[in-house]
This record gives C-alpha cells, sequence and structure tokens, in this order.
C-alpha cells in the first residue's frame, strides 16, 4: 500500500512540475492556450549497476521519439525525472503531459509511428527493444488529472 502511494504521489508531483515547465530535461513547457489536463506516468526501474546505462538509453532512444512523436501532435510535453534513492520502487519517471482523452487514448500508437518513422527497419527496432528490457523493469504506470 505504501509503494502504491509513493508512486502516485511522485505522480501527481511529476505532473505538475511537467506542466509548469520547471525540470531542465523537459521539452517546452505548454503555453498558456494549451495546458494539459492529464498526465501519463511510466515509472521504470534500472536493473542493478545500469541506472547510467539505461539513463543514456533514454537520452539515445527515447528521447528521440518522444520528440518525434510530440512534434507529430502526441502529447503536449515529457519529463523524465531519475532518483538516486534506493529507498524508491523506481529509477526513471517518465510524464507524458496531455491535452485531453484523445491524446491519451492515441499516445502508445504515436509513439510506435515516430520509432518506425526514425528507424524504419523493423529487425533494429526490435533489438533496440530487447536492449532496453535488458536495462530496466517496469514498475508501474499510472494516469493522473492535473488540476487547473
Amino acid at each position: 500500500m505504501r509503494r502504491n502511494q509513493l508512486i502516485a504521489a511522485a505522480g501527481v508531483m511529476a505532473a505538475a512540475v511537467a506542466c509548469a515547465g520547471l525540470s531542465p530535461s523537459s521539452s517546452a513547457a505548454p503555453s498558456a492556450a494549451i495546458r494539459g489536463t492529464l498526465a501519463r506516468v511510466y515509472y521504470w526501474r534500472a536493473k542493478p549497476g545500469k541506472l547510467a546505462e539505461y539513463t543514456d538509453y533514454v537520452t539515445r532512444i527515447a528521447e528521440p521519439i518522444d520528440h518525434e512523436a510530440q512534434r507529430r501532435g502526441a502529447f503536449l510535453s515529457v519529463t523524465t525525472f531519475v532518483s538516486r534513492d534506493t529507498t524508491t520502487p523506481w529509477t526513471h519517471m517518465r510524464v507524458f503531459v496531455l491535452r485531453d482523452s484523445a491524446q491519451l487514448a492515441g499516445l502508445s500508437a504515436a509513439l510506435d509511428a515516430a520509432g518506425v518513422a526514425l528507424e524504419p527497419d523493423s529487425v533494429k527496432r526490435r533489438q533496440r527493444g530487447q536492449y532496453g528490457a535488458t536495462l530496466r523493469d517496469a514498475v508501474g504506470s499510472g494516469t493522473y488529472e492535473i488540476l487547473p
């Protein structure tokens, strides 16, 4: 129960920070005219000894895909938070701020399409995914409403 509460609290906090554009690793903050109403949060835990390598993977592999999906209108912003606190269940929290439920419904497909656009070779995409799986485990995810 405490673990779920920690994850939920971190997600809400991260969504608020991401929406405000306060993180140095976030993409451009949404304008006042286009505010996010939802945040889709993914929690990952780097495998033992793989924190730096997984962080590099996020920077080199995931972020270019994210930026392409964002350019295509998939979401408003994305921020990645890294926790070095070994008592938290996650090491990496990725927060996607979304305009509405339509963006939420299309997020996964939009990220997949961006990945295909950046790497059309399906064998290379599969290898990239397999490599990522050697670096981290999924801890959870959640969708949170952003207060106005």
